[in-house]
């Protein structure tokens, strides 16, 4: 051995360790407690970076397939299509049997062009006196050009020859300006901006381009605030419909608003959504969202602990679940991880096929769904032994765990809430209904941008929970926005 280094700044070489040797016991024993000191600080260090590599080659393996992260967060390198759904065999497209549907006539057209014929095409005589024996038809469907009707109404002005009092007609409740835009051109205002997500400036200049008519962004603008404020009575129903519900799809995203990073939560049924924006996403946005402090059913949703300080029932999304399987499939290549994804599925198939007739499995078929989960789930605690070691750095704690122990600690005290979809067919086996609600709203960010205000935010809430829950009640989204323009907004029934 040629010499010894200490530190980036430190080598001894043979003659000096001869030296330490020549000077005494007391010597060597100072230079091997520094040497041992050293190592150990050594081992610190490594066991720090590799628990950094860890982490960053989690990370970097984690994409929308398998983790809770977003697609629009993989970047250019896309995991390739997979699917949890197996494969049907069947062709795309209509099945044998569908009753396809085509373009037909109508009886009473709109409008009828006839095409006279006045001379024979063969010899050129004449054809004026002859009476046709029949009509070819051909019916063409198109939409009317397109143009801004403009309506004025009178009002008399007359005065009575008795008193000399002067009275006037009454315009229509609707009319109160001498120039305004009607309800319907503001409800496709409403539609464009609201449902279809286009920026107020694509808006104008649209109309530019369909009406032939410019209209300012504020003009767009005021058309959803009109809007909005004419919707207090349907949220006011909307939340009781939902407290009063047996299950709720809960779920949050984050979203700009004036440059800031904030929340917007959603509550929602088949029937049935509602959003809002916070500045916060736990506890204290749904407190003020004041549902779920006044809900006792089931609230499904995405594990958050907020959700759980809530004394209602609890039901977990599976399909986070599988997704956080397949990545430990992928990054740990643990086998228990694609047992419990493969019988988390097998029973949401026996639900399936069961589901029409019966409102939860029978019982035998529950504890030996059961019972398979729990070995699945030895057998994965088996494979993440619990760590008893501190902290490397020293700092209190223990160590932090692997995303396979997180996931198995979860499965485990959460047992009843993950299984709660094979017990009562009323609970869904994910939280894809709060998902698809919440989706829109990611497109419209990455349309529009961020929100300028709190308000407009606001505002683009309760417009859209209104046009959600129409068109989930296959109400016409148009026709709804004039209703609630005319102050009688739709209200589904209880």
């Amino acid at each position: 051995m040629q010499g010894i280094i200490l530190d980036t700044e430190m080598y001894l070489s043979r003659e000096e360790i001869l030296k330490v040797y020549h000077a005494g016991p007391d010597a060597v024993v100072a230079l091997v407690q520094e040497l041992c000191s050293k190592l150990t600080q050594l081992e610190k260090v490594t066991e720090q970076l590799t628990e950094r590599v860890n982490y960053l080659e989690e990370l970097h393996s984690q994409n929308s397939y398998n983790s809770h992260k977003p697609p629009s967060s993989d970047g250019y390198q896309k995991p390739a299509p997979k699917s949890l759904r197996k494969k049907s065999g069947k062709k795309s497209g209509g099945q044998t049997g569908h009753v396809g549907k085509t373009l037909q006539m109508v009886e009473h057209p709109d409008d009828v062009v006839p095409h006279y014929v006045f001379s024979c095409e063969n010899c050129g005589r004449t054809l004026h006196d002859i009476a046709p024996k029949g009509t070819e038809k051909r019916q063409v469907f198109d939409i009317p050009p397109f143009k801004i009707n403009v309506t004025e109404h009178q009002a008399d002005i007359k005065e009575c020859p008795c008193c000399q009092h002067t009275t006037i007609g009454i315009f229509p409740e609707c009319v109160h300006q001498p120039v305004q835009y009607g309800n319907r051109l503001k409800s496709v205002l409403v539609y464009l901006n609201h449902y279809q997500l286009l920026p107020l400036d694509r808006i104008r200049e649209l109309c530019v381009d369909l009406f032939g008519h410019s209209l300012s962004e504020a003009t767009i603008f005021n058309a959803g605030i009109v809007c909005n404020n004419r919707l207090a009575s349907f949220t006011d129903a909307l939340k009781a419909q939902l407290v009063e519900s047996p299950v709720v799809h809960f779920d949050e995203t984050g979203i700009r608003i004036n440059g800031k990073t904030q929340w917007l939560h959603v509550a929602s049924t088949p029937l049935l959504t509602h959003y809002e924006a916070f500045s916060k996403r736990g506890q204290e946005a749904m407190d003020a969202m004041d549902i779920l402090p006044r809900f006792t059913g089931r609230a499904i949703h995405d594990h958050l602990k907020a959700y759980f300080r809530y004394a209602c029932e609890h039901g977990l999304c599976n399909a986070h679940h599988l997704r956080e399987l397949i990545f430990i499939v992928e990054h740990y290549k643990q086998s228990w991880a694609k047992k419990m994804k493969n019988h988390l599925l097998d029973i949401k198939k026996a639900v399936d096929k069961r589901k029409r007739n019966a409102k939860s499995l029978q019982l035998d078929v529950i504890n030996k769904f059961e019972r398979k989960y729990n070995r699945i789930l030895r057998e994965g605690f088996d494979a993440n032994p619990k760590s008893s070691m501190p902290k490397s750095n020293g700092t209190r704690g223990r160590k932090k765990q692997t995303k396979a122990k997180n996931l198995l600690d979860r499965l485990k005290n959460f047992k009843n809430e993950t299984l709660a979809f094979m017990k009562d067919f009323r609970v869904p086996f994910d939280n894809n209904q709060g998902e698809r609600d919440i989706r829109m709203t990611k497109v419209k960010m990455k349309i529009s941008g961020s929100f300028r205000s709190q308000r407009g935010a606001e505002i683009f809430c309760r417009v859209r929970a209104y046009i959600s829950t129409a068109k989930k009640n296959s109400k016409n989204v148009l026709y709804a926005i004039q209703d609630a323009l005319e102050e009688r907004p739709f209200i589904p029934p209880a």
